[in-house]
């Protein structure tokens, strides 16, 4: 039998905004009543259809805030480097998005995409083949601290990444599978757990790491191999049609500080093969202010940097401005992993227009590095 009064309550129960009593009341008198139990159920449904449908992936920066809860809690013994953080979660969220697949997800086809002499280029791969990549230019990190090389007795062409990986496809009986994932994630711990016990001094740091045809710091390797395991694990993803979120506010910013720093040698080696505008004719001296881009990196990760023009050694000089690029913090980064036409990336932009496409081109050409 109907009660009016419990009625009266049904689209509060619906809605989870009844009080505890007020819920029970209505919950038993549903079990007597058929009507009010059909209405019941008929909120209940409408409740569902007015609800935004949730992702069941976790908030990036998920991991980070239940880390920093724990530590202030318990500060670590032995605490992972500020600069290795990003790649320790990287390598955590891609892992993530692989443990449920099948074969069929590990030998679905990736393009892997770069700039090459401001021309796109492409090079087409797998899931399996992706991990394999990751690896084997990881294994540049693994050498410089004294780890195994997961080449072994390999020999690549060149000590660069794109010869180490071409070396490891070529060495493969059959095409990298899912058993690739093991000796990368074993890896990406180790390089962890070893520059958390030996990498926290600033000397330690800053030990170099061979790429080939140049060098990075070791704080600036780390960040370089996080930012190319977000960069391959949103390529995996588009290929099993799977979202993928960008890094955490924090760690893109660290990401595009590295791209940012990186862009004044990048220049400079652009317009030693011709591919970039000459310098001025008054040749800026180290530490001196000269002609600068101001980059302006907009939402998570974002802060402005002054790009000096026309020397790596120059100081940027918000006096000496000539010209202005904005972005978006994930777009640049995309940019910088050679995914964005060069001259298409800026959201705004206003000044010099040749030193701005200088710039573009230069964070194009840093997915070659």
């Amino acid at each position: 039998m109907e009660h009016p009064v419990l009625k009266s309550l049904l689209g509060a129960w619906a809605l989870a905004a009844c009080a505890p009593e007020e819920a029970a009341a209505v919950e038993e008198h549903l079990d007597e009543c058929g009507a009010c139990a059909d209405e019941a159920l008929r909120l209940r449904e409408a409740v569902g259809l007015l609800q935004r449908p949730e992702s069941l992936d976790l908030d990036p920066a998920l991991r980070t805030r239940v880390l920093e809860s724990c530590l202030e809690r318990r500060p670590p013994r032995i605490p992972v480097p500020e600069w290795a953080a990003a790649y320790d979660a990287e390598t955590a969220r891609l892992d993530a998005l692989l443990q449920d697949f099948g074969d069929a997800e590990w030998h679905a086809p990736v393009r892997l995409r770069w700039y090459e002499a401001d021309e796109a280029a492409s090079r087409r791969t797998t899931v399996a083949g992706v991990i394999a990549h990751l690896m084997t230019v990881d294994g540049l990190v693994a050498v410089a601290l004294g780890l195994d090389d997961p080449l072994g007795e390999v020999t690549a062409e060149r000590p660069t990444p794109s010869a180490r990986t071409e070396a490891y496809w070529r060495a493969a009986h059959f095409p990298p599978t899912r058993s690739v994932r093991a000796p990368w994630r074993e890896q990406t711990h180790s390089l962890v757990r070893t520059v958390s016990f030996t990498g926290g001094q600033d000397a330690r740091g800053g030990m170099p790491v061979q790429y080939g045809d140049f060098e990075l710091p070791l704080h600036d390797a780390m960040l370089d191999r996080a930012f190319e395991c977000w960069v391959h694990a949103e390529d995996i993803a588009d290929a099993v049609d799977y979202p993928y979120d960008p890094p955490s506010g924090r760690h893109l910013h660290h990401m595009v500080d590295l791209a940012a720093r990186l862009l004044p040698s990048v220049l400079q080696a652009r317009r030693r093969s011709g591919l970039a505008a000459p310098a001025e004719r008054r040749l800026v001296a180290a530490g001196e202010p000269g002609r600068s881009l101001r980059l302006e990196i907009e939402g998570s990760g974002g802060g402005e940097w002054l790009i000096p023009l026309d020397s790596p050694a120059a100081k940027g000089s918000a006096e000496h401005e000539v010209a202005h690029v904005a972005l978006d913090g994930a777009e640049f980064c995309r940019l910088a992993a050679g995914h964005v036409p060069p001259l298409e990336a800026a959201a705004g932009q206003v000044g010099d227009r040749e030193a701005i496409k200088d710039v573009l081109l230069a964070a194009a050409s840093l997915s070659r590095m």
